[in-house]
């Protein structure tokens, strides 16, 4: 069974190397501005990247942003993101290993409620969600994108 851990400030390229894998968007470039942004998301107390390991690679992660709220009686909301599974490893049980992780710490954080959005058209995606405990519909998703 696949486990997750919180990702370090040294697994940098092996992020970046998974990351090369992913069918939603490109990585940060060049490499010294990933750097600026990876040290950046490492001491934001407010973030938790998490990471499956397997055959001396990351194969899959994603990230916990938790912020606080003075509603709902003052429990925070959670938000995950970046979830990325390379594809020679889904089914596997490394995508959930971090999934799982993320939702265990917001409820650690007293977060009242987890939001994730999915771009992806492909319904195994969205059934993979739902088993994960996300409910599709309960809220409607809106995106705004900076003008150029």
């Amino acid at each position: 069974m696949p486990t997750a851990r919180l990702a370090q400030v040294s697994d940098l390229a092996l992020l970046l190397a998974l990351f090369r894998q992913s069918q939603v968007s490109a990585a940060a470039e060049p490499i010294e501005r990933a750097e600026r942004i990876w040290a950046e998301t490492c001491a934001c107390e407010s973030v938790a990247v998490f990471v499956s390991d397997a055959d001396a690679r990351i194969v899959a992660t994603c990230m916990l942003i938790t912020a606080p709220n003075l509603l709902r009686g003052g429990r925070g909301h959670a938000f995950i993101e970046n979830v990325v599974t390379h594809p020679a490893y889904r089914g596997q049980g490394h995508g959930r290993a971090v999934i799982q992780a993320a939702l265990a710490e917001a409820w650690a954080r007293d977060c009242h409620h987890v939001l994730l959005q999915s771009g992806r058209k492909d319904p195994a995606v969205h059934r993979f969600y739902e088993t994960c405990g996300f409910e599709p519909g309960v809220r409607t998703g809106y995106v705004a994108h900076r003008s150029a």
